[in-house]
């Protein structure tokens, strides 16, 4: 398992596009506009490979200066369960903190908080719809 940065545009960036559509936007009946995929020029977009195969991934927007913001983390259906979401956000963790970066902030899916939870991040608001399904905002201090 290699975890990396990825270059928006790159053929790893269009991995991530198709895995992030078919576990997170298909089974809602949702697809990507390319408005917003343009938005993610300036994202840190963070891979977790096997060989040349993306098999998770996860990235960071920035909200404020010392603030980010989790999105679109997506683990492929099989490996789920076996850490290697984990093990991303661990990478992602770093990777904000070494960039300065003192909070992160997610929009977590109502089915995922528990593993969120479990990694020290705490819900900070209610229960809300986002992209049809219900989230909760968690933060943690890194």
């Amino acid at each position: 398992m290699a975890l990396q940065i990825i270059d928006h545009g790159s053929k790893q960036y269009k991995q991530m596009v198709e895995l992030r559509n078919n576990i997170l936007r298909k089974p809602l009946g949702l697809i990507f506009t390319a408005e917003e995929l343009e938005k993610e020029k300036n994202d840190i977009l963070i891979g977790c490979f096997d060989d040349d195969k993306l098999e998770g991934c996860c990235m960071l927007t920035e909200i404020a200066p010392k603030l980010v913001r989790l999105r679109q983390m997506a683990v492929i259906s099989g490996l789920q369960g076996k850490g290697m979401g984990r093990a991303l956000m661990q990478f992602a963790e770093n990777v904000a903190s070494d960039l300065g970066y003192k909070k992160i902030t997610m929009h977590a899916r109502e089915t995922a908080v528990g593993f969120y939870e479990k990694l020290g991040y705490k819900i900070t608001g209610d229960r809300f719809l986002e992209v049809t399904i219900p989230h909760f905002t968690m933060e943690k201090d890194l």
